[in-house]
């Protein structure tokens, strides 16, 4: 199953509001596509820190400014889970930090 696959067809293990940085503030030069995965990190505070995620975007592109209310995939949910929960709020690492985002009051359906 590829990335793509997932995107699509994956249940939320999480949902947040999120915002893409405009490029001129930092976010990236181009639309997040379907398929996109990125660290998320609960602190910009070095050392970083984070979790490897994929944005459930189904199909459609998040572009840089925008905001959405998304569901994430983590490669390791046992341990990112309880730390996100917790936090509330979370940053998005590409690189460079590209956006941010702040967990839903309650788990929903991101379709």
């Amino acid at each position: 199953m590829s990335r793509i696959d997932v995107q699509r067809d994956a249940e939320p293990q999480l949902v947040a509001d999120v915002w893409l940085y405009e490029t001129a503030n930092g976010g990236k030069t181009g639309p997040a596509l379907p398929g996109f995965g990125c660290i998320l990190m609960t602190s910009r505070d070095r050392p970083y820190s984070g979790w490897d995620a994929l944005l459930l975007l189904r199909d459609q592109p998040m572009h840089p400014g925008e905001r959405r209310r998304l569901g994430f995939v983590f490669l390791t949910p046992e341990s990112a889970l309880p730390v996100f929960r917790q936090a509330g709020r979370f940053y998005l690492w590409d690189g460079r930090f590209i956006g941010e985002g702040t967990i839903a009051s309650h788990v929903e359906s991101a379709r």
